[in-house]
């Protein structure tokens, strides 16, 4: 079965992108494939390059990163509330003017409209709420 998952939680502040990170986990070894994640609202927060937690706390960004890696899901992060978080990669601090970027691959910017794809593509679409 394909999946894909909603993350609309902001990471180390609610549950939410810790659940969503174990079951995608999970997905895998249980015989699913596992194929997007879109980070909507405070969710564009686990994108963030620049996420620095303590050592004893898991650290959610480079999870996620691995979880790339290791299955090739996409890691899609909705362009309109990561712009409003301050969350940008290359190309749109560039067409911002801004000096720095504080996203980068494998997480990628893009649009409502591939949600709605994923919804339409994947046999189940999972969301966490905060």
């Amino acid at each position: 079965m394909r999946y894909a998952l909603l993350v609309q939680g902001a990471p180390y502040s609610q549950q939410a992108s810790h659940s969503a990170l174990r079951f995608a986990m999970a997905l895998p070894e249980r015989g699913h494939r596992l194929d997007s994640v879109f980070f909507y609202h405070d969710g564009v927060y686990n994108a963030a390059r620049l996420a620095a937690p303590p050592q004893d706390e898991p650290h959610l960004p480079d999870a996620w990163r691995e979880l790339h890696e290791r299955h090739g899901t996409e890691l899609l992060v909705c362009i309109a509330s990561a712009l409003r978080r301050g969350l940008l990669d290359e190309r749109e601090a560039a067409r911002h003017g801004k000096e720095g970027h504080s996203v980068e691959p494998p997480f990628e910017l893009t649009g409502l409209g591939q949600l709605i794809e994923l919804g339409r593509r994947c046999d189940r679409l999972v969301t966490f709420p905060p």
